[in-house]
């Protein structure tokens, strides 16, 4: 029987853990506290925003605490999260386009301006001219590319994700950098 001072931080035991009543809780707690960071740095790259990033990991982790109990264990715990990630922050993105009545274009431009709005933002540098460069890319690309370069997730994972080929990814992948590296060269 588990208490709160023997529950470690491995995936299976937060798991045992989450579906006991008596440390439900605290295994939620530690769930959170263990990938709460890389799931804000993966949304905040599709969503620029602090705010939005917030609001939508707040959605993700309701989501988890309501599902977690029904987890099957059939792909990685944190591939699991990252999808449910990914498409909480896709569903905000169309919600927002929808909101607007905007096109995807519109949506882009709104993407780019609030990267340019932020404090410190100065084109020249090249960490912003990257990320001015991932925001020019389609969703779908966007999407990829950051799970790849910045995630260094595994095309075999990626696939789990975002429930598609490994084909299909690398093409996508390879297509993303290309129009990257085009952007960084162009004065």
């Amino acid at each position: 029987m588990p208490t709160t001072a023997t529950i470690h931080t491995d995936d299976r035991d937060i798991l045992h853990s989450f579906r006991d009543e008596r440390t439900k809780e605290v295994a939620f707690t530690q769930l959170v506290r263990k990938y709460q960071e890389r799931l804000y740095w993966h949304i905040r790259r599709m969503v620029t925003g602090h705010e939005d990033t917030n609001d939508i990991l707040q959605n993700v982790f309701i989501k988890v605490w309501k599902n977690l109990g029904d987890f099957r264990e059939e792909a990685n715990l944190y591939t699991w999260l990252y999808r449910i990630s990914t498409n909480e922050t896709l569903t905000w993105i169309e919600q927002q386009k929808r909101r607007a009545s905007a096109s995807l274009s519109d949506h882009e431009d709104g993407l780019s301006n609030k990267l340019v709005a932020q404090k410190g933002f100065d084109a020249n540098r090249i960490e912003w001219k990257l990320q001015q460069a991932i925001h020019s890319l389609p969703e779908k690309q966007r999407v990829v590319f950051n799970l790849r370069y910045y995630d260094e997730m595994p095309y075999e994972e990626m696939a789990q994700v975002l429930d598609t080929s490994v084909g299909a990814l690398k093409a996508s992948y390879h297509h993303a950098v290309k129009k990257v590296e085009a952007f960084l060269i162009q004065d």
